[in-house]
């Protein structure tokens, strides 16, 4: 695929087919994806892979503590930044026939995040906490693009996922992945169900007269 037309059509995906991904096209992807740009090469991330009865693990023990946690925080967002958020909300549950004050049907779907949307592979990042904040995040920042971009490549489809890694402690207890590691993304990966209505979804963007300075 064309790197201009896969950025264009790149989008989150919120559901997938049961189709297992190989690992062998998981594979090719990475050796692709590691290419991505990092501060002084020093590649700061570690990449675990999870499918199968150790996703399946990881998605019952994050149903387990949403149960249990408090609401997470919101972002302070304020005028245009919190309008682009509130309109993709809308046009979210739009597709997805919940009303605004349908709490079941909010929370059922919160849950689906928490099961990483059923995909049948999920790629966590982490980087060393020697790193501190803020270069890993902007080095990983690339490489999961680099991720979901080639993925389109094999007909996947991808989502990046923040509140996949909102109970680290069972990432952990699955995957090993140690505390000397700061968990940065988790990305979803599979075969695209078109049938989902939640699939149509494509968030707009700003023209760029509205974010671009120019300066001679």
């Amino acid at each position: 695929m064309d790197i201009l037309q896969a950025i264009r059509e790149r989008k989150s995906i919120r559901g997938y087919k049961s189709d297992p991904v190989s690992q062998e096209i998981l594979k090719a992807i990475l050796e692709t994806a590691v290419r991505s740009p990092s501060s002084r090469n020093t590649q700061p991330w570690h990449i675990t892979v999870v499918s199968g009865k150790a996703l399946d693990a990881i998605r019952q023990g994050n149903l387990e503590m949403l149960a249990v946690a408090a609401p997470g925080p919101e972002l302070p967002l304020e005028g245009r930044y919190r309008e682009r958020q509130m309109e993709q909300a809308q046009q979210l549950f739009a597709l997805l026939g919940i009303q605004r004050d349908d709490k079941e049907k909010r929370e059922a779907w919160v849950k689906q995040g928490s099961r990483y949307f059923n995909a049948p592979a999920v790629i966590f990042i982490s980087a060393d906490e020697a790193f501190g904040d803020r270069t890993p995040y902007f080095n990983c920042g690339m490489l999961t693009q680099t991720i979901c971009l080639t993925a389109l490549n094999y007909g996947l489809g991808s989502c990046i996922l923040g509140s996949g890694i909102r109970f680290p402690d069972v990432v952990r207890r699955v995957t090993g992945i140690p505390a000397s590691e700061r968990l940065i993304i988790s990305i979803c990966v599979g075969y695209p169900d078109w049938t989902l209505p939640v699939n149509k979804m494509n968030s707009q963007r700003d023209p760029i007269e509205n974010t671009v300075r120019w300066v001679q």
